[in-house]
């Protein structure tokens, strides 16, 4: 299950018009300098290694993939030659992790430090009988649990604060703020992190989310409804109206979606 679904490049009309390249902003939510970046082939082939060391293969149209497709396309136009690699991708590298949230599998992309694919699997889990597998649906604490291992080290700002609300709402069916609760606690370093400049002084994600099922005065497993919420409080309180790769509501949209395979 894939959260940001990288969108696949769309072939030239004709190999005598003038063809721009496609770049990493193109395809992937990514910012700054790298979303204007052609995407190069030697950027595909690196991503492609990494998936194959982590993940035993490649991606069936995953990141490496529509990597591989883009750069290829640039290079018949002409953009880029076989051997380029982009430079920030060159000094910075790409990326796949593996995080073991709840008997669920996150595989988190990144090129450049910036996330640009994250996919939830499934671990199924064998019971007492034999060939019996137990599919437990992920519960919102369990949801913020991962964001805190996929966005940990991101500043909280108040977005995050407001989606981690929602979710915390969702969860307890109160719209009562516990105080010293995860949604007070996220207010707080949201509120702290806007009088400092400095990234390293700021409050993480991870220090409010980590052990969140245990923060959490009740839980329940993770809707569509929930997801709908909480992607909604957090695209409001950003001023590009966007939800970070890998955040509070990416994680609740994944899991919603994860969760709504096993019951089907």
């Amino acid at each position: 299950m894939s959260q940001g679904q990288p969108r696949r490049p769309q072939q030239p009309a004709g190999q005598g018009e003038n063809q721009e390249p496609i770049k990493y902003g193109d395809v992937f939510n990514v910012s700054g300098e790298l979303a204007n970046k052609p995407i190069a082939p030697q950027d595909a082939a690196m991503m492609q290694t990494a998936e194959t060391q982590v993940l035993g293969q490649t991606q069936k149209g995953g990141t490496a993939a529509v990597m591989q497709s883009a750069a290829t396309r640039n290079e018949q136009v002409g953009v880029v030659g076989h051997n380029n690699i982009t430079d920030i991708a060159g000094e910075q590298g790409v990326s796949v992790a593996e995080t073991d949230v709840a008997g669920r599998r996150i595989i988190t992309e990144a090129v450049a430090g910036q996330v640009v694919g994250q996919y939830v699997q499934a671990t199924p889990v064998m019971t007492s009988q034999v060939g019996a597998v137990q599919q437990n649906a992920i519960t919102i604490g369990e949801a913020l649990e991962a964001t805190a291992k996929t966005a940990g080290d991101k500043p909280v700002d108040q977005s995050d604060a407001a989606a981690v609300q929602a979710a915390e709402v969702r969860a307890t069916g109160s719209n009562v703020i516990i105080p010293g609760g995860l949604a007070a606690t996220a207010q707080s370093a949201a509120a702290h992190n806007a009088t400092l400049d400095r990234d390293e002084e700021k409050i993480k994600l991870n220090q409010v989310l980590t052990g969140a099922t245990a923060k959490l005065p009740a839980d329940k497993a993770v809707t569509r409804q929930d997801a709908e919420g909480v992607v909604s409080a957090e695209l409001r309180n950003n001023p590009n109206v966007a939800t970070h790769p890998g955040g509070v509501a990416a994680s609740m949209a994944a899991a919603a979606r994860l969760n709504e395979n096993v019951n089907a």
